[in-house]
């Protein structure tokens, strides 16, 4: 009789057990939602930089879930310009199901993912959701079309390389407005000191405070060497840097290094165009212009410049104000233009 109870017993835990293991076995099981439906409040978007603080469009969403055996399910939102197919987007992580971003956010933006100021652009949006890699979904795209406008804000760097006028000095430029700005300076020989002015006036001032910091009342900020620096200060920060960029520069047996020794341009922070522009002395000869001391891109030919132009040749002596303008395509430079005026 207990042999009988014994075995009955054994038998129901056995059972009991293959219940369990089967329940738990369930529970493994995730089912994540794909992502569904994204609709914007707009899409033809006006942006106004006086309207920077207001909403440009909300988007709404369903945030993707899992059931079954919970995991995290992560919901992006996924910006890229027409045409790109989403290969370098933008991305916003979002928890709920609505986004509202400001007409200064989606200026800059733009801007970032290589809108031009005062072309209209075209910007797909779409929303990304899954647990992992293997598991992404993605929702319909939608389309926005807005001409981004110039968010530029500049300050400047009145130092003993313009004998401290800060109604002349040099800016440096933040093209979102967002308290970085940046720019080049041509320093001199012995006039490597200078300050940073929010307006082109000495009512407030920075100046170094030490490791790289400033303060109102620090002193004078000095660049290591007498070349063009690449200054970029971060109001945000209270930081600046300095450091020697690659940028375009003239070479050839007309300009003061003759083939061996380039002669720097310096960028206008205008944020709108890239163009550089040089006062120097040149002789009788040739000259090209080239990025980064390097050859590896260079300009010449006549005054609409090719890559890999030919030499530019300088007829009569004497002092030259030239400007480059560079002609781009994205990123890259695909040719320019240059004007020089004899002083």
């Amino acid at each position: 009789m207990k042999s009988t109870i014994f075995k009955s017993l054994a038998l129901g835990l056995i059972t009991l057990s293959l219940w369990s293991c089967k329940k738990d076995e369930t529970q493994t099981v995730s089912n994540i939602a794909p992502a569904g439906t994204l609709a914007a409040s707009a899409t033809n978007l006006n942006l106004v930089q006086s309207n920077g603080t207001q909403t440009a469009l909300t988007l709404n969403f369903p945030i993707s879930t899992a059931t079954g055996y919970v995991v995290p399910v992560t919901s992006t939102l996924q910006f890229d310009l027409k045409g790109k197919n989403f290969s370098t987007p933008s991305e916003i992580v979002v928890t709920r199901g609505t986004y509202a971003p400001t007409v200064t956010q989606v200026n800059n933006m733009i801007l970032a993912l290589g809108g031009k100021v005062g072309t209209p652009a075209q910007v797909e949006v779409r929303l990304k959701s899954g647990a992992a890699v293997n598991d992404i979904s993605y929702s319909n795209v939608v389309t926005l079309s807005a001409t981004p406008y110039l968010a530029s804000a500049w300050i400047y760097a009145p130092g003993a390389y313009q004998n401290w006028d800060p109604a002349t000095a040099d800016s440096l430029v933040s093209l979102s407005s967002n308290g970085i700005y940046t720019g080049m300076i041509a320093f001199t020989p012995g006039k490597l000191a200078f300050k940073i002015t929010p307006a082109k006036k000495w009512d407030l001032s920075y100046g170094d405070a030490g490791t790289g910091t400033i303060s109102t009342s620090g002193g004078d900020i000095n660049s290591p060497d007498a070349v063009v620096k690449q200054v970029t200060v971060d109001l945000n920060k209270s930081t600046y840097t300095i450091t020697t960029p690659k940028e375009w520069s003239i070479i050839g047996d007309a300009t003061p290094g003759g083939w061996v020794t380039d002669t720097d341009l310096k960028v206008i922070n205008d944020g709108k165009a890239m163009v550089y522009t040089l006062q120097t002395t040149l002789v009788a000869g040739e000259f090209k212009f080239r990025f980064g001391h390097d050859w590896a891109i260079n300009l010449g030919g006549g005054t609409t410049l090719a890559l890999g132009g030919g030499n530019i040749k300088v007829e009569t002596p004497g002092i030259y104000t030239i400007t480059l303008t560079l002609t781009k395509a994205g990123d890259v430079v695909t040719g320019g233009s240059y004007t020089m005026v004899k002083k």
